[in-house]
């Protein structure tokens, strides 16, 4: 929500800053790197119950993931390869905050460990949701709950004391966020038109198109298998549909009364005539 509405009015201030920085010598990989060692010094300070000093490192977190992006800007270097890195660097400093605060919770109520599992969990979804959306060419941004929001209800919990109350409230709204960006990226894709056959089935089956011949189990069998195998199963194919299929009377192919000419041995019979010298 705020990274949607405030970062392009944030980054446009501090622009010069950035150009500031560039000019001298500072790239965006290095403020991506301090931020990073500042999240660590943020979960290292958690664990031991220092949490003024856990919110500082936070903010010095926080501001460096806004400079590295004005930083490459300024410096023409922004691309792919400083976004990938960027990625990768938030959900480390996410998973080394949550680890800090796992460990501080720990010594006073094990089962509370798992709370910063949880908003881990949560926020690495968030996360993916968006980039397998992006992959997929949709839109998978917005929430209520995104990683400035989050730093942000962190922070204030650690300045006023009320660590444990943030997390409880930080895995509520992650929760809802979860929720949020799949229906948002689920409405973009139409829905696959429907057949006949569709009615039967219910409104949780998504239709996708199937093989007829075989099964991907079968077929992927006689692919790995010998040449020689290969030719067997096709003669075991060619023998089970050789006979006409079943009489409106219920008689089957291989019932004694039959067209002449039809059956399996008049099959073999042909087969032999043409092998033969």
């Amino acid at each position: 929500m705020l990274d949607q509405r405030w970062r392009t009015v944030v980054e446009r201030k501090i622009r010069p800053l950035g150009s500031r920085l560039r000019q001298a010598g500072i790239t965006a990989d290095q403020v991506t790197l301090l931020g990073l060692a500042a999240s660590v010094a943020c979960g290292l300070a958690l664990a031991g119950g220092h949490f003024h000093i856990a919110a500082a490192a936070l903010f010095v977190a926080g501001c460096t993931d806004v400079l590295d992006g004005a930083v490459a800007k300024a410096g023409g270097t922004a691309g792919p390869r400083g976004a990938f890195f960027d990625s990768v660097a938030d959900r480390v400093s996410d998973a080394v905050v949550m680890a800090g605060a796992a460990w501080y919770l720990a010594g006073r109520d094990p089962q509370l460990t798992l709370l910063p599992f949880a908003v881990a969990s949560l926020s690495f979804l968030v996360s993916y949701e968006r980039s397998k959306a992006e992959g997929l060419g949709l839109d998978g941004k917005g929430g209520l709950m995104e990683r400035a929001e989050r730093m942000f209800v962190l922070g204030l919990g650690l300045i006023f004391g009320l660590f444990l109350p943030a997390l409880w409230l930080l895995c509520a709204l992650t929760s809802v966020t979860v929720v949020q960006r799949f229906i948002k990226v689920w409405r973009q894709v139409p829905a696959p038109a429907r057949s006949v056959d569709d009615d039967t089935r219910g409104w949780w089956v998504t239709a996708r198109p199937v093989r007829s011949d075989e099964t991907r189990l079968a077929g992927w069998r006689w692919a790995a298998s010998p040449p020689g195998d290969r030719e067997r199963s096709r003669l075991v194919r060619w023998w089970l549909s050789a006979g006409p299929p079943a009489a409106d009377d219920g008689r089957r192919w291989w019932s004694s009364s039959r067209p002449a000419g039809a059956g399996v041995r008049s099959q073999l019979r042909r087969l032999r005539s043409r092998t033969r010298p």
